[in-house]
């Protein structure tokens, strides 16, 4: 089975399971885990921060994170197909009271013209805008990279409004692979930064919120409230720290693979090769689930998003031969 649903669905190599079980463990919400204690301090020194908050999933990384800059009634500014407010099932606002607005954003690229004339000032018949959440690369856009020069400038318009910024970074290490730029840098424009071990990089479970040492104490706090405290999260922690280590720098053959996969069916009028940055193949098939259900039956998987989208991701567990079955067998279906 080839499966491009998702890079979610990996499963650890035989190195991280042995990373896993023989990890030195404690109790972490006695902040007594040496293995997540070292994720942590590890994964703040790759952005320049001063701490970093191991959680068990992404979306807490995220809604932590908004919670840390935005407070109930107030407002968060993101773009209309952002994860942060499409996929979180509204934690946003049923968990944190954050009031958002959004902006248009095709292929989920950043344009910091369009965000300054949403910005609300605090006032008395107005909702106060405290932050604005990035997502790089972005999933519903297609796996687009936010360019480094947009990023810059947007931190400049939060500076000027007094604005805190958040990366939902659950795939910066495909843009980091992408454009060389550092993780540091990336981290230095934002406030708070959440990254996913469980995506490109292939960990079973586990994301971080990733900001300076009195925001991250606060984030302990929350990550209580929503139920995120773990005991013996060691053997999950020493699979992203084997992640860090070993499964950055392979991105660009995920890159690679997208890119063959892309090109191979376009001619089929289905994809855009063009639009192909890093891991993710965005599909348009009328009646693509009937597309999809017969794809399975001959040993590819597919996500269907709509009733005429859906999308591919290549990652650590398609290889080269996998990438030829599903171009057979999807250009066999689609032709």
């Amino acid at each position: 089975m080839v499966d491009l649903r998702s890079d979610t669905v990996t499963r650890p190599t035989p190195a991280m399971l042995e990373a896993m079980t023989s990890a030195d463990v404690g109790d972490d919400v006695y902040g007594e885990d040496p293995s997540v204690n070292a994720l942590e301090a590890e994964a703040a020194a790759l952005f320049g921060k001063e701490a970093a908050v191991f959680t068990p999933t992404g979306s807490m990384a995220n809604q932590i994170g908004l919670q840390l800059l935005v407070r109930p009634g107030d407002e968060l500014l993101c773009d209309v197909k952002a994860h942060v407010v499409n996929f979180e099932m509204g934690a946003a606002a049923a968990l944190g009271g954050i009031s958002t607005r959004t902006w248009h954003a095709p292929s989920g690229r950043l344009d910091t013209a369009l965000i300054e004339p949403m910005i609300n000032r605090p006032h008395p018949y107005a909702t106060t805008t405290r932050a604005i959440a990035v997502e790089n690369t972005h999933n519903m856009g297609g796996g687009t990279v936010q360019p480094i020069e947009e990023l810059r400038a947007l931190r400049a318009l939060a500076d000027a409004h007094s604005l805190g910024l958040h990366l939902d970074g659950a795939r910066i290490w495909n843009a980091h692979a992408a454009t060389g730029v550092p993780l540091g840098e990336y981290g230095a424009l934002f406030e708070t930064v959440s990254v996913c071990l469980s995506k490109g990089l292939g960990a079973p479970v586990g994301s971080l919120l990733i900001t300076d040492a009195e925001r991250a104490e606060r984030a302990r706090v929350i990550r209580k409230r929503l139920g995120g405290g773990m005991r013996q999260a060691g053997f999950l922690a020493a699979a992203g720290r084997y992640a860090l280590a070993n499964h950055i720098d392979r991105l660009t053959e995920d890159h690679a693979r997208a890119q063959r996969l892309a090109r191979s069916l376009e001619p089929f009028g289905i994809c855009d090769a063009a639009q192909v940055e890093t891991n993710i193949v965005l599909l348009r098939i009328p009646d693509i689930a009937q597309v999809a259900r017969a794809a399975a039956e001959q040993g590819v998987k597919i996500s269907v998003l709509g009733p005429d989208r859906g999308r591919m991701l290549t990652h650590l567990d398609v290889d080269d031969a996998g990438i030829e079955h599903a171009v057979k067998v999807l250009g066999t279906l689609v032709r």
